[in-house]
């Protein structure tokens, strides 16, 4: 009978029960469990708010994404395929937020005879 359908959803979790880990709950890339265990490690702080690894790892996401635009659009702009470090120094020192934010970093070569 067509009226008595089931009205589950496939591959639906809701209702189920099932856990899902803190990283997918705030829908980033970056592992928020792993910013907590650096977090404890490091030993910044005695007490540490639950939310805090996940918005520290949300901002490194959101920079991580914002410097690796630009190394791309520059190196669309030298015509290049590839995105190299010395990309990436020229995207974060043509950015005048960047440049403040980075101003103290080394971007270093790995590997120099390669091109």
């Amino acid at each position: 009978m067509p009226g008595n359908r089931s009205r589950r959803r496939r591959g639906s979790s809701h209702g189920q029960g099932r856990p899902r880990s803190r990283t997918a709950r705030a829908q980033l890339l970056f592992s928020v469990s792993w910013v907590e265990h650096l977090l404890r490690e490091g030993h910044y702080a005695r007490r540490l708010s639950p939310s805090a690894p996940v918005f520290l790892a949300a901002v490194i996401q959101y920079l991580t994404a914002k410097v690796l635009e630009l190394a791309g659009n520059e190196a669309c702009k030298s015509g290049r395929r590839r995105i190299t470090p010395e990309l990436v120094d020229m995207a974060v020192h043509n950015n005048a937020l960047l440049s403040g934010f980075f101003g103290a970093t080394t971007i270093s070569q790995v590997a120099p005879g390669r091109e």
